[in-house]
């Protein structure tokens, strides 16, 4: 049996110990025991770590982004608001499950939450 790369696995909502089991039951409610090998997640908690990562990822793509435009074309604040603002949320939606997963599977490989 192949070592499952935790990091890998929670990029993609997986259960970071086997790599198969689905991580949420939710848009972001983590299941309370893993449904293929039974890992009980009840005892790790991400709080807002996650989000706190996702929105400096997303803002800095997004302001830096803009600046670039705004510097090199000049529009009117009208369409940088019509391009920036959907674009913000819809990384920050996108990012989120994954960037919850990769918190909770670093959690798991620091052995977090364990006596």
């Amino acid at each position: 049996m192949s070592e499952v790369n935790p990091i890998r696995a929670g990029l993609l909502c997986r259960c970071p110990q086997c790599g198969k089991g689905p991580l949420f039951k939710g848009f972001l409610k983590v299941v309370d025991r893993c449904a293929a090998c039974g890992f009980d997640f009840t005892r790790l908690n991400t709080g807002d770590g996650a989000a706190i990562f996702i929105m400096q990822i997303a803002g800095g793509i997004v302001v830096f982004g803009a600046l670039f435009v705004q510097v090199a074309y000049n529009p009117p604040i009208w369409a940088m608001l019509l391009v920036a603002l959907p674009l913000v949320a819809g990384l920050s939606l996108g990012l989120m499950r994954p960037g919850k997963g990769v918190m909770i599977a670093l959690q798991m490989r620091n052995k977090a939450g364990r006596p």
